[in-house]
C-alpha cells in the first residue's frame, strides 16, 4: 500500500511539473590553433565566451558538445579566476576533460543539434572558417529548423556558409560579431587575420551591425542566425538561444 501511494505521487508529480529535457543538443564550434598564423604569438579560445554560454544551457537541461576541426585538444585563454563562472569551470575536470577531448566533424550527426554555437577568441580566425565539414554540419542543423549562432570573432566560423545554390547562407541578415572598430589593425596579431569579419560579411551580403560602446551585451537576432559582439554578449545571447528553442516547441 506504501509503495503504490508512492508509486502515484510519483506519478502525479511528473504530471504536473514541465519537463526539463531538452528537444536537441547545443554543438560548440572551437579551434585547434595555438598560434597567430605562423607566428610564435599565442592563440587560443576565449574561455568567458565558451562557458558563460554552457552555464546558461547546462542549467536549461541541455547538453552540449564540442567540436573542432581536427578534434583532441583546442588551447583556451583570456581566463579571469575572479570570475566565480570562470573560475569554477575551470577546476571542473568533467568540463575540462570536454576540451581536451573535442569531437573531430566526422563524429558529429548534425541531427542530433538543434543549435550550433561559434565560439570566439583569435584562434576562431584560424582552422574554422575554411573548413568545409563543420560549414556542412552547420547548414544541415540550419536546414533542419536550427540556429546558427557566434560570438565575437566566432563569427569569422559562418563567413563562408553557402545555401544549395551557392549564395551566402545570410544574406541579407543583420550578422554581429567583432567589429573592426575595436580591432588595432597596425598590431602584429591583427596582421595575421586572413581577412576582416566585418568587411567579409558585408562583400558577401550580409548586413553587418555592431555597438560603438565596447562590452555592452550587444547582440542581434535575425531570424534563425543569433549573434553577439564581445564577451559580455555571452550570457544574453545565450538565454535568446534558449527562449527560442523553447518558443518553437511551445508552438508546436
Amino acid at each position: 500500500m506504501r509503495i503504490s501511494l508512492v508509486l502515484l505521487l510519483l506519478f502525479l508529480g511528473l504530471g504536473c511539473n514541465p519537463s526539463t529535457e531538452s528537444q536537441g543538443n547545443i554543438l560548440f564550434v572551437v579551434s585547434n590553433q595555438h598560434t597567430y598564423g605562423d607566428t610564435t604569438m599565442n592563440a587560443s579560445n576565449h574561455f568567458s565566451e565558451i562557458v558563460l554560454a554552457y552555464d546558461v544551457f547546462a542549467k536549461h537541461g541541455y547538453t552540449v558538445d564540442f567540436v573542432s576541426p581536427m578534434g583532441g585538444a583546442v588551447p583556451i585563454g583570456y581566463i579571469a579566476t575572479s570570475d566565480s563562472i570562470q573560475k569554477r569551470y575551470l577546476y571542473d575536470n568533467n568540463f575540462m576533460n570536454l576540451l581536451k577531448r573535442t569531437k573531430s566533424p566526422s563524429e558529429i550527426n548534425a541531427e542530433d543539434y538543434e543549435v550550433i554555437y561559434y565560439c570566439g577568441g583569435g584562434a576562431a580566425m584560424f582552422g574554422v572558417p575554411e573548413n568545409e565539414n563543420i560549414q556542412a554540419i552547420a547548414k544541415e542543423i540550419y536546414d533542419a529548423n536550427g540556429i546558427i549562432s557566434a560570438i565575437c570573432h566566432g563569427t569569422a566560423g559562418i563567413v563562408n556558409l553557402k545555401d544549395d545554390e551557392g549564395a551566402p547562407l545570410y544574406k541579407n541578415r543583420k550578422i554581429n560579431g567583432y567589429p573592426d572598430l575595436f580591432e588595432n589593425k597596425e598590431a602584429r596579431y591583427y596582421q595575421t587575420f586572413p581577412f576582416s569579419i566585418e568587411e567579409a560579411i558585408r562583400e558577401k551580403g550580409g548586413d553587418f551591425v555592431y555597438s560603438e560602446k565596447r562590452r555592452d551585451s550587444f547582440y542581434i537576432v535575425d531570424g534563425r542566425f543569433m549573434t553577439g559582439q564581445d564577451p559580455s554578449s555571452s550570457f544574453v545571447l545565450a538565454t535568446k538561444i534558449v527562449e527560442a528553442i523553447e518558443n518553437k516547441y511551445s508552438q508546436q
